[in-house]
């Protein structure tokens, strides 16, 4: 008997193939109560829906949290836009959601939905209609319930952080009949009186009760307003057209106070860092024209006619000395070089051959006698020996014989 025989992960496959072909099941709503809430730290939302006869298992991934404007909760009663399919790995089906919305305000969704695309494609929206929030303000704007905790911690904050900041209240209802016009009312008035910056907003609360927000009226008196807006509604979660027709959008309102009021020791840091910084600046440059000067100091007395007269007759000076040296060196040279010359003289004067037994013979005319020739007999002739002079005549005259010499 021939069996087919199939591997879990195929019979898994096979179910999950027939999940992806139905088409009812690639969009479909389901509305139950949550159940089993878990928010992943991957950014994963995991949870079940259910009613009176069953019960669900439904996911949101990260990528779909655009698609949920508040925060899930157990025992909410919600709608889940998303797909079912089966996770292969456990053998289970459930319910990828893509989109959950409140169950009973899906008409009030859709209506933001709808007053959203409409004010955003009339430019209302638009990042160059924002005006930028001014950083030092005297005076806050606020419309808001009176008695709400809202205005308390806007009031708490804005005088914590700068008590010089004046805050007017422009009391206004934020929920129920009338609260729409009671807020353009508010933000008129406080633009008239002319303030800094306003703050419209409210604690949180459902999407009914945070509906003033959504009004189209609120939306275009905050777009028109020449008064830089904060909008606050609600909590962090809480998203309204109010909050896209501001300038700013705050998620509370407390943190709106912060944005709006500076703090002033925030500023006392701030100018202490300026005045640090301003007084190195300052320094800086005074050391750097003090440096300046006594560079143009010194070009100036080196310019100047007493500092060129010093240095002309320390320049003689110094010629002076250099003429003196070589004067000196010169007639050093020189009397060297006449002692060597006295030397020699004395080594070929005529007084030392006297002083040695010669004698020195001339006419009287003076006349150097070398040769028998110029001794005429009879005539006179002077001899000259080492301690005088000897006249004398000539008795003959004649050459050397071999005897004599």
């Amino acid at each position: 008997m021939n069996r087919n025989v199939y591997t879990v992960r195929q019979v898994n496959s096979y179910i999950r193939n027939m999940f992806t072909q139905d088409f009812m099941l690639n969009r479909i709503y389901v509305k139950g109560e949550v159940s089993n809430c878990r928010y992943h730290t991957s950014g994963h939302i995991y949870f079940s829906l259910k009613d009176e006869s069953g019960m669900i298992a439904c996911v949101m991934f990260a990528g779909n949290r655009s698609g949920l404007s508040f925060r899930l909760a157990e025992g909410q009663q919600v709608i889940v836009l998303g797909s079912v399919s089966v996770y292969e790995r456990d053998g289970k089906y459930q319910l990828y959601a893509k989109e959950i919305v409140p169950d009973g305000r899906g008409a009030l969704y859709e209506q933001f939905e709808a007053l959203k695309k409409k004010l955003s494609e009339m430019g209302m929206f638009a990042p160059g209609y924002k005006r930028e929030i001014p950083r030092y303000i005297r005076t806050l704007g606020v419309v808001t319930a009176p008695t709400g905790a809202a205005v308390r911690d806007i009031i708490n904050i804005a005088s914590r952080r700068s008590p010089c900041v004046q805050i007017v209240l422009a009391p206004a209802q934020v929920q129920g009949d009338g609260a729409a016009e009671s807020i353009v009312r508010g933000i008129r008035a406080l633009e008239e009186y002319g303030v800094d910056v306003m703050i419209v907003g409210r604690g949180g609360g459902s999407i009914e009760d945070l509906w003033a927000f959504n009004e189209e009226s609120v939306a275009r008196a905050i777009f028109d307003c020449r008064v830089p807006v904060i909008s606050a509604v609600g909590h962090e979660t809480d998203t309204t057209i109010a909050d896209y027709a501001a300038d700013l959008r705050a998620p509370t309102p407390s943190a709106a106070a912060e944005l709006a009021v500076y703090d002033r020791r925030e500023t006392k840091q701030r100018i202490a860092g300026y005045r640090e910084a301003l007084t190195g600046r300052m320094l800086t440059g005074i050391g750097e024209k003090r440096a300046a000067l006594e560079r143009m100091r010194m070009l100036l007395q080196y310019a100047h006619p007493r500092q060129k007269l010093n240095e002309d007759r320390q320049r003689a000076m110094d010629m002076e000395t250099r003429l003196r040296t070589r004067m000196k060196e010169r007639l050093s040279a020189d009397r060297h070089r006449m002692e060597l010359l006295a030397g020699r003289l004395e080594g070929v004067s005529p007084l030392r051959k006297l002083n040695q037994g010669y004698a020195y013979v001339q006419t009287p005319e003076g006349t150097n006698v070398r040769s028998i020739r110029q001794a005429e007999t009879g005539g006179e002739v002077e001899i000259f020996v080492a301690d005088g002079k000897i006249r004398a005549e000539v008795k003959g005259a004649g050459p050397w014989t071999r005897t004599e010499t």
